[in-house]
C-alpha cells in the first residue's frame, strides 16, 4: 500500500501500516460505515475479543450521524403511536449513555413546549400525559431523577425567563420536559470509533467498499485509487441511507430531515430548548436548541427522498422557509431569512413500507443473506443495541468464537474522571482528556473560530484520526456548518495540516 498524500504525516504513515495489514490478514469481523452504528458494531465485537477491521469511504461520523438533532431521546413519539417498545429501548439506551458510556458528552436539557392559543388545552393534556408516560420510562430504565428531572407546568412568567423570545400574546404557561441532548453528535461518534480502535479495531477511513461478500470485501484506497481485498470471516454493512448499494435485498425509503443554524444572538436570552408543535400534526413538533456557541439549531423536517442517495444532502429552500414559518409562530420578533446563517440535511435510512415516511417505524432491523449482515433503521440513541444486534447475528451466522456483548458497561473514551483547572468549554468537549487536549492549546491558543483554537485541531490530527480539513472543521469541530466561518478557519487549518504549530 502506498502512502496517501494527505493530512498529517503521522497519520498518513499509520493509515498505510494499517492498510497493509488487513490486506495481509484475514478479520474476524469487517464493518463497512463508521457512523454510529458502524463505530458501535467495531467496538462491541473488538470488545469480545474478535479482530475487527472498520471502514469508511469517507470519514467518521461523515454520513447521517452527523446531521441529527443532538437528541438522545426517549421515544415520545414512539409512545404516542402504540410503539412501546419502541419508546422502551430509546429510553434504556438514553440511560446507558448519560450514566455509564458518554455522561460527558450527553447531558439532560430542558425543553419547554409553549402553551399559545395554537395549543388546546386537550392537546395539552394529552402532550402532559405523554410526558408522564416518559417519566415512567426513565424510571423503568432506572436512569435516576438526578441525571433526568422529571416534566413539570410552568406560569407565563416563568416560560419567558427560559425562553424569553415567546410572543406573550395569549400564552398560558408551558409544558417543561426534560431529556438527553449531545453537545455535539459527531464527537460522539469519534469517541466510540476511538474507544473500538483502543479494544484493537483498525479503524480507516476513506476506504471505500466496492462490493461485499462471505469472504470479505473489495475495497478501493480513496487517496490512491488503490485496489484490495479484506478477507474477513463475517461482514457487517452498517451504511445506513446507502446499504442498498452494498446488499440488494434492502429496500429503504430515506427520509431528508433539515435544519436551521440561526447566527448567535438572533434567539437572545433562550436558554432552554423549545418543542414548538407544528400546525395540522397531532405529534410533531419543531425543535429549537441553543448551542454552547451561541448558535441555535431549528429543525426538522421529515421529507420522502427519491432517486439516488447524495452523499451530502441539500437543504432545500423550501424546508427553510416550512421551519422559519413555524418558528416565528411562537416569536415576539419574527426570525427573518438574513439570520439563517447555515442549514443542513440529514437522511434517515428508514426501512421501506407504506405511507408518510413521517409515520414510518424507527424500529431498526438485522438483515443477513449471502454471507453479508446488514443493520438498519433506528436511530442515533439507540446506536449501541443496533450494533450489538448486528454482531450477534454476524456471531450466529459465522459461529464466531465471542460471548455476549460488553458494551452497556465500556465507558467511551473521555468518559473517565472529569479533570478540574480546565476551561469548562474544553471539560465539555473532551471530558477526562481535557486536561492533555489544554496543555496543547496553551501551547497554540490562536483562535480558529468559535473559541476553537489550533491546539484543539493539532489535538484532532494526533489523537482523532483526522486526515484533512474537511475532517478538522466539518466533523471534529462544526465550524464548517455556516460557509463564512469555514472561509474565515480555513487559512489556520491548513497550517495545522501543514505541521506550522510544533508542540
Amino acid at each position: 500500500m502506498g502512502e496517501p498524500a494527505a493530512g498529517s504525516s503521522l497519520n498518513a504513515r499509520r493509515r498505510a501500516r494499517e492498510l497493509r495489514r488487513v490486506a495481509e490478514e484475514r478479520v474476524d469481523v469487517l464493518v463497512v460505515g463508521l457512523g454510529a452504528t458502524g463505530a458501535g458494531a467495531a467496538l462491541d465485537a473488538a470488545s469480545r475479543g474478535l479482530s475487527v477491521a472498520a471502514i469508511d469511504a469517507h470519514d467518521l461520523a461523515f454520513g447521517t450521524s452527523r446531521w441529527s438533532s443532538k437528541l438522545i431521546h426517549g421515544g415520545l413519539r414512539y409512545l404516542a403511536r402504540g410503539q412501546v417498545d419502541v419508546a422502551h429501548e430509546s429510553a434504556a439506551e438514553r440511560g446507558v449513555l448519560l450514566r455509564t458510556t458518554a455522561p460527558h458528552l450527553v447531558k439532560a436539557h430542558p425543553y419547554v413546549l409553549p402553551l399559545t392559543p395554537a395549543v388546546s388545552r386537550r392537546q395539552a393534556a394529552m402532550v402532559a400525559a405523554g410526558y408522564r408516560m416518559g417519566d415512567a420510562l426513565r424510571a423503568a430504565a432506572r436512569t435516576p431523577r438526578r441525571l433526568l428531572p422529571g416534566p413539570t407546568r410552568l406560569t407565563a412568567a416563568r416560560t419567558r425567563t427560559l425562553a424569553p423570545v415567546l410572543s406573550g400574546d395569549g400564552l398560558r404557561g408551558a409544558l417543561l420536559s426534560w431529556d438527553g441532548r449531545l453537545l455535539d453528535d459527531a464527537r460522539l461518534v469519534v469517541a466510540i470509533a476511538r474507544t473500538a480502535a483502543a479494544h484493537g479495531a483498525r479503524v480507516l477511513t476513506r476506504c471505500r467498499a466496492l462490493r461485499l461478500t462471505e469472504e470479505g470485501a473489495d475495497v478501493r484506497d480513496e487517496l490512491t485509487g488503490e485496489e484490495f481485498t479484506v478477507r474477513a470471516r463475517a461482514v457487517i454493512n452498517a451504511t445506513g441511507a446507502w446499504a442498498g448499494s452494498l446488499d440488494p435485498q434492502v429496500r429503504l425509503r430515506p427520509s431528508r430531515g433539515t435544519h436551521l443554524v440561526l447566527s448567535p444572538g438572533t434567539l437572545p436570552g433562550l436558554i432552554a430548548g423549545m418543542h414548538v408543535p407544528i400546525p395540522g400534526e397531532g405529534n410533531r413538533f419543531a425543535l429549537v436548541l441553543p448551542q454552547h456557541d451561541g448558535r441555535v439549531y431549528v429543525g426538522l423536517t421529515d421529507e420522502p427522498v427519491d432517486g439516488p442517495v447524495p452523499d451530502v444532502p441539500e437543504a432545500p429552500e423550501e424546508d427553510v422557509r416550512t421551519l422559519l414559518e413555524v418558528l416565528n409562530g411562537v416569536l415576539e420578533a419574527p426570525v427573518t431569512r438574513e439570520a439563517v446563517a447555515g442549514a443542513y440535511a440529514g437522511l434517515r435510512p428508514l426501512l421501506a413500507a407504506g405511507g408518510r415516511t413521517a409515520d414510518l417505524s424507527r424500529r431498526h432491523a438485522v438483515l443477513s443473506g449471502g454471507g453479508v449482515v446488514t443493520v438498519v433503521g433506528g436511530k442515533l440513541t439507540t446506536y449501541r443495541r443496533m450494533a450489538e444486534d448486528a454482531v450477534d447475528r454476524a456471531v450466529s451466522d459465522t459461529r464466531l468464537p465471542a460471548g455476549r456483548s460488553r458494551t452497556k458497561k465500556i465507558p467511551l473514551v473521555g468518559a473517565g474522571p472529569q479533570p478540574s483547572g480546565v476551561p469548562v468549554r474544553l471539560a465539555e468537549r473532551y471530558g477526562g482528556e481535557a486536561q492533555a487536549v489544554h496543555e496543547l492549546v496553551k501551547a497554540h491558543p490562536e483562535e480558529v473560530g468559535l473559541g476553537i483554537t489550533k491546539g484543539e485541531l493539532l489535538w484532532s490530527v494526533r489523537h482523532e484520526g483526522a486526515l484533512d480539513e474537511g475532517d478538522l472543521l466539518d466533523r471534529r469541530t462544526r465550524i464548517g456548518l455556516v460557509k463564512r466561518d469555514r472561509d474565515r478557519a480555513l487559512p489556520a487549518t491548513r497550517d495545522v495540516l501543514r505541521g506550522t504549530p510544533h508542540a
